[in-house]
């Protein structure tokens, strides 16, 4: 009896278990309808389709050098503008007469459809993690190419790119408006405010838009994680550690909301959808012996369900601001501290639906390559569109890399030309033949 009891309380576990985390289908809802596979097929049999795929291996050598000119162009956030007047210059030289580079700096190249009824956009971000003086000089080991940036997102860049040049190569037309997109914003406190911009109030419509950045070739992000970013300042006179000994410190208030807030997140990060939290950067004062007059800290807190970033971010708060109560109210002298919390980064957390066309399209035309689809949530600029109830997903650049985000950041060139091809065989899915 006792075996049964145990069995049964096992079972309800690992269904309570399974209920409790994020669920994006089922192994059976992770192959794509027939009649998407089908689309995926009519297009591999189009003798100009095919003419651009198979172009998409003839240009790895350009490809190749696209890459390295671009990585070599230095595009740090907010300063990309460098890199955003070369990338409007390829895409004319590809083949584009209408590209504008709008206010915020992002450059679009629309390539005009037969009846333009629709407009689906191509993006990958200009912009890298790196400052401006970093030596962004490629170098070769073997089949390795190194350079900060040379994957994330140099590669994407360059994706767009030959995307755009098979479809010039091949004559091939479509129905709706293509627009190819380099746009800003995407790394750091950029903040999306490229695709912030695209998708304001009053701009043109985008109907539905492709992201790439990132992943295997495998790898389509239908979901967003999304990401509350706060820089706070704790503020006081300051003074000798001896003489002015028993006022409030800046550094032990953000000591205090420190501990208070990972003590108290565990609550929120334990159950539920993952959700997670990162004290990244902190700084102030001025000498071994002084009371520092200011005290910071950069805070980055993530999650796929905007609930529970909500959760997580109350708790913050909450956590600053008793422990700026605790600070003022131990003081044995001086004035109270004040505390200055700037939001400095929003990425929406949004869920977008895998049974859309979009998706199905982007899962048939990976599965054509022999490629099982890996559907996942990721924080890219996917999160602005799916945020709005647009149609976005984010795809792979090709190719192996690692080390992103640092200095000694690599790409290596392995099928990286199926990746391509994958997001060729999409957009066209979406766009739709001409004929």
């Amino acid at each position: 009896m006792k075996s049964r009891l145990f069995a049964l309380q096992t079972a309800l576990l690992a269904i309570l278990c399974q209920l409790s985390q994020p669920t994006f289908g089922s192994e059976e809802e992770l192959r794509p309808a027939p009649e998407f596979q089908a689309a995926i097929a009519r297009l591999q049999e189009d003798a100009a389709v095919q003419a651009a795929l198979d172009h998409v291996v003839t240009l790895e050598p350009r490809s190749l050098q696209d890459l390295i000119e671009i990585t070599e162009i230095p595009a740090p956030p907010f300063g990309e503008e460098r890199r955003a007047a070369r990338f409007a210059e390829m895409l004319r030289e590809a083949g584009l007469e209408d590209v504008v580079i709008d206010e915020v700096g992002n450059v679009i190249g629309r390539r005009p459809g037969v009846r333009g009824n629709k407009t689906i956009a191509y993006s990958a971000h200009l912009d890298t993690v790196f400052p401006l003086q970093t030596d962004l000089t490629v170098r070769t080991e073997g089949t390795r190419l190194f350079a900060p940036g040379i994957g994330d997102n140099s590669r994407g860049l360059v994706t767009i790119l030959t995307v755009l040049k098979v479809l010039e190569f091949a004559n091939i037309e479509t129905e709706a408006d293509l627009l190819f997109i380099g746009n800003v914003g995407e790394e750091g406190l950029g903040d999306l405010r490229g695709m912030k911009h695209l998708f304001r109030p009053g701009a043109d419509k985008i109907d539905k838009i492709v992201i790439v950045d990132g992943g295997l070739s495998s790898r389509i992000v239908t979901g967003g994680v999304g990401s509350h970013r706060y820089r706070v300042t704790f503020k006081g006179p300051g003074g000798h550690s001896w003489g002015a000994f028993g006022m409030a410190n800046p550094h032990h208030a953000l000591g205090r909301a420190i501990a208070l807030f990972d003590q108290n997140a565990l609550a929120v990060t334990r159950e539920g959808p993952k959700t997670s939290y990162n004290i990244g950067r902190m700084g102030g004062g001025t000498s071994i012996n002084s009371i520092p007059f200011e005290s910071w800290l950069e805070v980055d807190m993530r999650s796929g369900s905007q609930a529970k970033l909500d959760e997580i971010d109350a708790v913050f708060h909450n956590a600053v601001q008793l422990a700026l109560q605790t600070e003022n109210n131990e003081r044995e002298s001086g004035p109270p501290l004040e505390v200055i919390i700037d939001r400095v980064g929003t990425r929406p957390a949004a869920q977008g639906d895998n049974n859309s066309q979009l998706v199905q399209h982007a899962m048939a035309a990976t599965l054509a390559f022999g490629i099982e689809p890996d559907l996942q949530i990721s924080s890219t600029d996917a999160n602005l569109p799916l945020s709005l109830g647009i149609p976005a997903i984010t795809m792979s650049r090709g190719g192996h890399g690692g080390n992103s985000h640092s200095p000694y950041e690599w790409w290596e060139n392995v099928d990286g030309h199926i990746s391509i091809q994958i997001g060729l065989l999409t957009l066209l899915a979406e766009a739709s033949l001409a004929n």
